[in-house]
C-alpha cells in the first residue's frame, strides 16, 4: 500500500515543498515550507490537511517557526486536520520562536474518525534564545482542539498569555520557564499503562520538566518545560519515538530531516 499526495493547492508562499519516502512507500512525508522565514504583524497563515482512509502521513518543518516582533498588529495561524477511519498521522513542526513584542495567533484543529491515530506537539519559545532576548512585551493567544467528525469535544484547551501575566511564575503555570510543550496522542494504544511507562522516563529536575497524563477516550498529553529548547525538543522526540509503535503500528524512525 502506498499513500501518495494526490492535490497540493497553495496561495501565497507557504506551501508543501516536496513529498518523500524515507520509510518506503508506506508513509508519505510531507514538508511544510514558509519561504519568508516568519509571521510578521498582519499575517495569515491558513493550512488544511485532509487524509483519506488508510492513509499514512507525517508533516514537518524544515526549521522552527519565528513570529516576529509586531506591537501594533496581532499575526495568525490557523490549523485545521481531518483524519479519516485508518489513517494515522504525525504532526510534528519544529518550535516557534516569539520575538518580543510580538502579539500572536494560534489556532488548531483536528477532526479524527475512529479507528484513525495521531501524535504531534506544540513546542514554543518566549524570546530570541540564541541572542538573550527576554520576552518582556507581547501575547499570546493559543486554541487547541481534538474532536471527532460529527463535532464531538474530545479534548479542547484554550491559553491566553500576556509577557507581564502572573501565570508565567505561577507554580501553576509556567514556573519561570521561558519555553513550553505539549505533546498529544490519541489511538486505542493510548491507554494508562503506557502513561505510566512514559512517566518513569521523563524528569522533573530544576531545568527541565515534564509530566503525563492520560484521557478519556484513548488520549495522552506530555507537558513539558524548560530553559533550553533543545531539550525540551528531545524530551519530545522521545516520547514520539516511544509512542509511535504502539499508537500507530509503525516503526520508531527519527527523521533525517531533523539531523541536516
Amino acid at each position: 500500500m502506498r499513500t501518495v499526495l494526490i492535490e497540493n493547492r497553495h496561495f501565497g508562499p507557504l506551501l508543501v515543498q516536496k513529498a518523500i519516502y524515507p520509510e518506503g512507500k508506506q508513509v508519505c512525508h510531507a514538508v511544510i515550507v514558509h519561504p519568508p522565514g516568519g509571521i510578521a504583524g498582519g499575517d495569515e497563515l491558513t493550512v488544511e490537511i485532509d487524509l483519506e482512509a488508510n492513509s499514512n502521513v507525517l508533516v514537518t518543518t524544515p526549521a522552527a517557526g519565528k513570529w516576529y516582533k509586531a506591537p501594533r498588529q496581532r499575526c495568525r495561524q490557523q490549523t485545521t486536520i481531518r483524519l479519516e477511519q485508518g489513517s494515522t498521522l504525525d504532526w510534528l513542526p519544529q518550535e516557534n520562536i516569539f520575538y518580543n513584542a510580538t502579539h500572536a495567533e494560534s489556532v488548531f484543529r483536528l477532526q479524527i474518525e475512529p479507528g484513525a491515530t495521531a501524535i504531534g506537539w506544540e513546542i514554543n519559545l518566549l524570546g530570541r534564545q540564541a541572542s538573550a532576548e527576554q520576552w518582556s512585551e507581547g501575547s499570546l493567544r493559543f486554541a487547541t482542539s481534538i474532536e471527532r467528525t460529527d463535532g464531538r469535544p474530545l479534548w479542547v484547551e484554550r491559553l491566553l498569555l500576556d509577557a507581564s501575566a502572573p501565570l508565567r511564575d505561577a507554580l501553576q503555570g509556567l514556573c519561570g520557564f521561558n519555553v513550553f510543550g505539549t505533546l498529544w496522542a490519541i489511538g486505542s494504544g493510548c491507554t494508562a499503562a503506557v502513561a505510566e511507562e512514559l512517566a518513569d522516563n521523563l524528569p522533573f529536575e530544576k531545568e527541565l520538566r515534564a509530566g503525563v497524563t492520560s484521557l478519556p477516550e484513548g488520549i495522552l498529553l506530555v507537558r513539558g518545560l524548560a530553559n533550553d529548547v533543545e531539550q525540551l525538543r528531545q524530551i519530545m522526540v522521545d516520547c514520539w519515538l516511544r509512542l509511535r509503535p504502539q499508537v500507530h503500528g509503525l516503526p520508531a524512525q527519527p527523521l533525517r530531516l531533523w539531523a541536516t
